[in-house]
């Protein structure tokens, strides 16, 4: 009670986001990106929740085996502390997967465009002009 469960931690780093991703990619890769974002941060913030009443109820039982012992404890860290470590954790995993679906989907635009398109493409979406290397100077 005067510590944490680096056990439960570790699983709420490693589980969800493995879960959400292999339930959000096959959507993703259906063109269904919003849909697969969805499901994955169901998954996600759901064992975050699934993490928190955990760790209430384990709160609640070493309290109340406090109290019945004729004394009042506070678990170290505070509950509240305990919770947000798994909110944190799970806000975390569902910017990332965001940010993957990003790459997925921009990967699916090109997937139709020749290597030679796909290339321009690039170079127009970090601003540079989109055959500027192929221009020479004419000498006058």
């Amino acid at each position: 009670m005067n510590e944490l469960n680096w056990f439960w931690i570790g699983l709420a780093l490693t589980v969800p986001p493995l879960l959400g991703g292999l339930i959000a990619y096959p959507l993703w890769q259906r063109g269904e990106p919003i849909l697969g974002n969805v499901a994955g941060t169901v998954v996600i913030f759901g064992a975050a929740m699934a993490q928190i009443l955990r760790e209430h109820v384990q709160l609640d039982h070493a309290e109340r085996a406090c109290l019945d012992q004729g004394f009042v404890c506070w678990p170290q860290p505070s509950a509240f502390t305990r919770f947000a470590i798994f909110g944190f954790i799970a806000l975390a995993e569902v910017i990332l997967l965001f940010s993957l679906s990003l790459k997925v989907e921009a990967r699916i635009g090109r997937r139709g465009y020749a290597p030679e398109w796909q290339r321009c493409l690039a170079t127009l979406l970090r601003g540079a002009p989109p055959f500027a290397s192929s221009t020479r100077a004419v000498a006058s």
